[in-house]
């Protein structure tokens, strides 16, 4: 997405199939190919919802930020790989992969993609504030869009209340309940280079191309700005998670993510990666 305009650039859902197939009538036999492929290539990925992962520690820290629950330079101690808030968490802790010199602070929780970091801001921020901002980004909302989109959600049953801490610290760093869809993820992304105002995206050509707002003002400038530069040093910084997206000549701004998929503890461990 062009993230000044909206302008969807592209829409890829794979595997895919031929739409030549459709054209003059598809045989039984191909029909019945294409519905009973275990790869699903009649599913349309782009429609769905999925954990964001890392994808998602910009929009905690960016709402933390807004909402004056931090500020960029505020250092949290350096905790290490594993941690947890207390022994109330039992054998439960949050673990990140990296471990780093340095402050921890916003810049290098980005850099280093410090799950802990983003656990505990998230805790800072608090569980109804977190919502009530994810709410202001159009969660649990219909995206307005030519075509359906699934709504991004935060939480499973009850669908407006983060069911805990350990489930808040998790939301941090974009696991627990987060589910997001990658077209509301772009519009979010844009606020970062529209001083806190999400573009609406769109697809049909338009000749005159000039940005509609959707949400306006869910960051404030400071933190769209602020966030902006971090993701510059995601992608700049040689030890950022994002560094091998550098092209010379291009500055980039962008973060990893990937999620663990489980269905319980006993599953065989998959992995959903991105880069935004």
């Amino acid at each position: 997405m062009e993230p000044k305009t909206g302008e969807l650039l592209a829409l890829v859902s794979t595997p895919t199939f031929d739409s030549n197939d459709f054209v003059l009538g598809i045989t039984d036999s191909k029909w019945q190919e294409l519905n009973n492929d275990e790869n699903k290539p009649l599913y349309n990925r782009f429609t769905q919802k999925y954990c964001p992962g890392s994808t998602f520690k910009p929009i905690t820290g960016a709402i933390a930020l807004t909402t004056n629950t931090i500020t960029p330079n505020d250092d949290y101690g350096y905790t290490g790989t594993s941690w947890q808030k207390d022994s109330s968490w039992g054998d439960y802790k949050i673990t990140t992969l990296t471990s780093y010199n340095g402050a921890k602070n916003l810049l290098n929780g980005l850099v280093y993609s410090d799950n802990i970091y983003f656990a505990q801001t998230a805790l800072k921020t608090g569980r109804d504030q977190f919502a009530n901002n994810l709410n202001k980004l159009g969660f649990n909302e219909q995206l307005p869009f030519l075509m359906e989109l699934a709504k991004s959600q935060y939480a499973n049953q009850n669908g407006n209340k983060i069911e805990g801490e350990t489930k808040l610290a998790d939301s941090g760093y974009g696991q627990g309940n987060i589910l997001v869809n990658p077209i509301h993820m772009a519009s979010i992304y844009s606020a970062f280079a529209n001083e806190g105002n999400m573009i609406k995206p769109y697809l049909e050509y338009k000749e005159a191309k000039s940005g509609e707002i959707w949400k306006e003002g869910v960051f404030s400038k400071d933190t769209a700005n602020t966030i902006k530069n971090d993701l510059v040093q995601v992608v700049e910084n040689v030890q950022g998670t994002g560094h091998t997206a550098k092209i010379d000549g291009l500055t980039i701004a962008g973060k990893t993510g990937t999620a663990e998929l489980k269905a319980s503890e006993d599953d065989n461990r998959k992995w959903h990666t991105c880069l935004v």
